[in-house]
C-alpha cells in the first residue's frame, strides 16, 4: 500500500462532516533516497491567501524532469516547515476554478501555469526577479520548501499565476521548461548591449533533450541558424524534432566530436548547452565566435574531471571578447515571453510541441509508472502525469 499522509495547513472543509476535503499528492521524504509515495493533504481553499486574492487552481497536467529524479535520490530538496514530506512537480498547467472577491487579473475557467521560485530576502527577491536571488535558503514549489504540484489543487497569489491562451491547452504543461530557455537567451542579448551591435547568425545547441529542443524552437523563431549537438546518431524522434524546424542534427556517434562539428559549422556566435555532461563546456568554449556567448543551463552533480587546454582557452576568451554565462529558474518575465513563443511555434511549425509529450501517465496514483519513465525510460522527451481532464485532451 502506499504510504500516506496528512498536513496540517488550512483547507476546505467536508460540509456534511466538518472535516477537511483530502487530496491525492505525489510526495518523497527529503534525504530519504527512493522515498517517492502517494501522499495525502487537505484541499486548499482561496481564503488560504489573505486579502481576497486567492487563486484555486485544478491540476490538469504536471512534467517530470531531472530534478524530480535528483530530489527523489536525495541529492538535494527540503520540506515546507512543518512538514515531513516534499510535493514533487514544478512544471505544472491548470485551470482556475475560483478567485477570491479582489481578484480581477483571472476567471474561473482561464489556462494557468504557475512560476516555481518564491521571493525570499534578498534585494534580487524584493524587485520580483527572485531568480537571482543570493540567499542561500531559497523557496522553490516542488523543490525548496514549497510543495509543488503533483497534486490535485492548490491556492496561489495571481502574482505567480500566468494566463494560458486556451489554444495552448494541449501543450501548456511544456511553459514551465521553455522559461529555462527564454532566460537565458534574454540573458545573452542583455549582456551583449555591450556591443551596442549584436545580430548572432550561427548557434549551436549542445543536447536534444526537452531543454535542447526547446532551445533549437526559441533560436529558430528568432531566425538564427542552428546546429544541434546530441550523442544518438540520426534519424530517431528528437533529430527529427530538430529538422522540421529547419535547423542541423549533428550527432557524435554520426559526425564525431563538438568540436569536429564546430570545425564544420562554427563558429558560433550563441552556444546554448543543455547536455548535462560538462565536459561539453569546455569544448563549447573553444567553439565560441569572437564576440560570442556561451549559456549554460545544465546542472550537473557528478564530478567528471578533464584535461583542457587551459590557456588557449583563456587567451580566446580575453582577446575574442568572449562571455559565458549561468542560468537557472526564470521569473515571471520569461514565463510571458515562453507564452508567446509557444503561440508563434503552435501556428508556424502545427503538431510540433505535441510531438514531445512522449509519455503520459494518467493518474497520481499511477507514480511507480511516472518514476518508471523518468529513470529508465527510453526514447523519453517529456513524461507527465495527467491529473485530470480538460477540453482538449485525448
Amino acid at each position: 500500500m502506499p504510504s500516506t499522509l496528512t498536513s496540517t495547513q488550512s483547507s476546505q472543509m467536508d460540509a456534511a462532516q466538518g472535516r477537511p476535503q483530502m487530496m491525492k499528492a505525489i510526495a518523497v521524504f527529503p534525504g530519504r533516497p527512493g522515498s517517492v509515495h502517494l501522499a495525502e493533504l487537505p484541499k486548499p481553499a482561496v481564503t488560504d491567501i489573505a486579502g481576497g486574492r486567492g487563486v484555486l487552481v485544478r491540476i490538469l497536467r504536471v512534467g517530470v524532469d531531472g530534478t524530480d529524479k535528483e530530489i527523489n535520490a536525495a541529492e538535494y530538496g527540503e520540506a515546507p516547515e512543518g512538514s515531513l514530506f516534499l510535493v514533487l512537480g514544478h512544471e505544472s498547467f491548470g485551470v482556475v476554478e475560483e478567485v477570491g472577491a479582489r481578484v480581477t487579473e483571472l476567471m474561473p475557467g482561464d489556462y494557468v501555469v504557475a512560476t516555481v521560485r518564491r521571493p525570499g530576502m534578498s534585494i534580487y527577491d524584493r524587485i520580483g526577479t527572485s531568480d537571482m536571488t543570493t540567499d542561500d535558503v531559497y523557496f522553490e514549489r516542488g523543490i525548496s520548501r514549497r510543495h509543488g504540484f503533483l497534486t490535485e489543487h492548490y491556492v496561489e497569489d495571481p502574482e505567480f499565476l500566468v494566463k494560458v491562451p486556451q489554444d495552448l491547452g494541449d501543450v501548456g504543461v511544456l511553459l514551465e521548461p521553455t522559461t529555462v530557455v527564454e532566460k537565458g537567451i534574454a540573458q545573452a542579448f542583455e549582456i551583449q548591449r555591450r556591443l551596442r551591435v549584436w545580430h548572432p547568425k550561427k548557434a549551436a545547441v549542445i543536447g536534444a533533450g526537452t531543454i535542447g529542443l526547446l532551445a533549437t524552437l526559441a533560436l529558430r523563431l528568432r531566425g538564427v541558424e542552428v546546429t544541434t549537438f546530441a550523442k544518438q546518431r540520426r534519424p530517431y524522434l528528437n533529430s527529427d524534432l530538430v529538422e522540421a524546424l529547419r535547423a542541423r542534427y549533428a550527432s557524435a556517434e554520426g559526425e564525431g566530436s563538438f568540436l569536429d562539428v564546430a570545425a564544420k559549422y562554427g563558429p558560433f556566435d550563441l552556444i546554448f548547452e543543455a547536455s548535462g555532461f560538462a565536459p561539453l563546456v569546455f569544448d563549447a568554449m573553444q567553439a565560441l565566435a569572437k564576440n560570442g556567448v556561451l549559456v549554460l543551463s545544465s546542472v550537473t552533480g557528478s564530478d567528471h574531471k578533464v584535461e583542457v587546454p587551459a590557456d588557449r582557452i583563456n587567451l580566446s576568451f580575453v582577446l575574442g571578447n568572449k562571455v559565458m554565462v549561468g542560468t537557472v529558474n526564470a521569473n515571471r518575465e520569461y514565463f510571458e515571453t515562453g507564452v508567446k513563443d509557444l503561440s508563434q511555434a503552435a501556428l508556424e511549425y502545427p503538431g510540433w510541441l505535441n510531438r514531445l509529450l512522449t509519455h503520459p501517465v494518467k493518474g497520481l496514483e499511477n507514480y511507480r509508472q511516472l518514476f518508471d519513465y523518468l529513470e529508465h525510460g527510453q526514447g523519453v522527451i517529456k513524461a507527465f502525469c495527467q491529473v485530470a481532464q480538460a477540453s482538449g485532451d485525448r
